[in-house]
């Protein structure tokens, strides 16, 4: 125990020493974490920039109920230049103009934002329909209402901290982790604690216990900053993230590991295990949703552990399931940990030649 509290000592200190370790582990995800956070704390609901261009009969005479729920959804601006306000949609300044020609509403959007463009285009046709009803005299036979199946606390912050922070932590481990295995081959440090009365399982289990602590010190720092600063607020078997995030530290150090072994110098190390995480936090969700990727993409990013990581901390952080959902992400990670490790060690060399 006594080498072991030494270890974790010297490799923590080591650590805290590290300006560019630290600011990697800790301060360059954080700068994410607030530049997210603001972009989505107390953002309500945008409303879409409409130019009339002219006399619009069906927008003017709507009845007040109806106008009402229009404005909700539109800003409207009045111009009777119909080729600069077409120039304000091309340019992206406004999202739809619209014109009367006869009975026909004609709305002009932009290709360039094809979601804004199915938004404006079905609210519209709503508002149409609505009004052909009510021309014809006919009261509608249905009716329709919507509900969120969150509750009113739910933001978006909560969404994107899960990402960033299964990114933040698999970068510091994967990096730690390729560092130090190669830091210390290079150092020679490697053939001397092999001949100091330590054993190679306390090493190791120093070296992971450090590893562990700074990713529980991230999750804390992540989720103290997001509740203070952001309104984030934890919902469901949240404490569940814990071991979830435990597990996918490993699996993190694990890759580290097997390119610290392939590696033959620190910076090909580090370069390698960037070159591993860097991509997968794009393909699994750490930055933006996938819902929009094509197929065959999202099922290459199933294969990867940091999407098991970050849905598997979504689930019980902010989804609000059951202390069950972490339990097949843990066992991903749990496999591909044992497995990368045993190629790790596989590949492995005492001196670099």
């Amino acid at each position: 125990m006594s080498a072991f509290l030494s270890l974790s000592g010297a490799i923590l200190k080591g650590f805290v020493r590290d300006r560019a370790a630290v600011f990697f582990a800790i301060i360059f995800p954080l700068m994410f974490l607030v530049l997210f956070g603001g972009i989505f704390t107390d953002r309500g609901q945008s409303q879409l920039d409409l130019i009339q261009v002219g006399d619009v009969t069906l927008i003017d005479q709507l009845p007040a109920e109806a106008r009402a729920a229009f404005e909700e959804v539109f800003t409207v601006e009045e111009s009777t230049d119909r080729a600069a306000a077409l120039d304000e949609v091309r340019q992206g300044d406004a999202d739809v103009v619209v014109e009367m020609r006869g009975n026909e509403l004609v709305a002009h959007y932009t290709r360039t934002d094809q979601v804004g463009a199915a938004i404006v285009q079905g609210t519209l046709r709503s508002f149409v329909d609505g009004a052909n009803v009510a021309v014809s005299g006919q009261p509608p036979v249905f009716s329709f209402s919507s509900q969120a199946v969150e509750d009113d606390s739910l933001q978006t912050i909560q969404y994107v901290t899960p990402g960033l922070l299964g990114w933040a932590v698999a970068m510091s481990a994967a990096f730690g982790a390729a560092a130090t295995l190669n830091g210390w081959r290079s150092s020679k440090l490697l053939r001397r604690l092999q001949l100091a009365p330590v054993g190679t399982g306390t090493l190791v289990s120093a070296r992971v216990a450090v590893t562990v602590g700074i990713a529980l010190a991230q999750m804390a720092i992540f989720l103290g900053l997001g509740a203070a600063a952001f309104g984030l607020v934890l919902t469901g078997a949240w404490p569940m993230a814990v071991p979830l995030l435990v597990v996918g530290t490993l699996c993190f150090m694990a890759i580290g590991l097997l390119s610290g072994a392939v590696a033959k110098t620190t910076e090909g190390a580090v370069n390698m295990a960037n070159f591993i995480v860097l991509p997968m936090a794009f393909l699994s969700g750490s930055f933006f949703p996938l819902d929009g990727a094509p197929g065959w993409l999202q099922a290459i990013s199933r294969l990867l552990p940091l999407r098991h990581l970050n849905d598997g901390m979504t689930d019980v952080m902010v989804r609000g399931e059951p202390w069950s959902a972490a339990l097949l992400p843990m066992g991903v990670l749990a496999v591909f940990a044992i497995v990368v490790t045993a190629l790790a060690a596989k590949l492995f060399r005492w001196e670099t030649t």
